[in-house]
């Protein structure tokens, strides 16, 4: 449990000692068999660690070192939704309405609207500044939600995740990663590039998520022009770091068992005389 330290150990025992009367000169002390500490071997195998091993010199084990985590290489060619349609997975484009199957936020800054776009197809939803910009474009994001049927790769289909990006006009990049979002295949790519004689900033992620057996796509598109890049950051940035996907069918993180309670005394022994002095 979070907050408490439990300190559990077992009982030490001891036969008692009498005092002995003095002797002239000086007195040899024995050590009990048992007390005698235990010989350091040369060398010994760590348990669990095929190969490790403790040196007496070194006095601590190595620690183990954890295998990189797999690395997911950036696909040179193929757009997400090419790959899955050269893999027969279907995406069906999902309404924001009655939809549960995911919790998705997605912040509204102060000043943004939701807007119906007819040049945003397939969209889940899309909110744009409605007291900024500069008059020939709003800042904007656009969110689209697909559920894929059919079977594929989450991490090769993810692998494809900038091409879309990339394939636009004057693309730029500014920003890459394929790292893993809160768990899943995710890629996120940012940089500049050119629209009816404008140069847009765009941030652009793609996640597939988990909802029980089913698969979903989730994309979005937080834009703006190089101009209002500055202006907009706190909104875009807000909007960009505050995103959230989630599974509601996620099992919680499962708490560690209660430390063990100390042993108690073996029936017939005493507790350990205290030191005089001592409580």
């Amino acid at each position: 449990m979070a907050g408490l330290v439990g300190f559990a150990g077992a009982t030490a025992t001891a036969e008692p000692v009498f005092p002995q009367p003095p002797v002239p000169g000086p007195v040899a002390v024995s050590v009990a068999p048992a007390a005698a500490p235990a010989a350091v071997p040369e060398s010994a195998t760590t348990r669990g660690i095929p190969g490790a091993v403790i040196s007496p010199s070194a006095g601590t084990a190595p620690a183990a070192v954890a295998p990189p985590a797999p690395t997911i290489l950036p696909a040179s060619s193929g757009t997400i939704a090419e790959f899955f349609k050269a893999k027969n997975v279907a995406m069906q484009p999902q309404v924001a309405r009655d939809f549960n199957a995911l919790n998705i936020t997605l912040p509204m800054p102060r000043g943004w609207a939701y807007i119906p776009d007819p040049n945003v197809p397939e969209a889940f939803a899309v909110i744009a500044d409605r007291v900024g910009g500069d008059g020939l474009y709003s800042s904007n994001a656009q969110l689209k939600v697909y559920k894929l049927i059919g079977d594929f790769n989450p991490d090769e289909a993810i692998s494809h995740g900038f091409i879309d990006s990339q394939a636009l006009p004057a693309w730029r990049s500014t920003d890459a990663s394929l790292a893993p979002y809160n768990g899943m295949p995710s890629s996120l790519i940012e940089g500049t590039y050119r629209e009816n004689s404008m140069t847009l900033n765009t941030s652009r992620r793609h996640v597939i998520a988990s909802s029980g057996p089913d698969r979903y796509l989730v994309s979005l598109a937080v834009t703006t022009t190089v101009d209002q890049a500055v202006p907009a950051a706190d909104a875009t940035d807000a909007i960009v770091t505050g995103f959230k996907v989630t599974s509601p069918t996620a099992q919680p993180a499962v708490a560690p068992p209660p430390p063990a309670p100390a042993a108690p005394l073996a029936p017939g022994l005493a507790p350990l005389p205290q030191p005089l002095g001592q409580p």
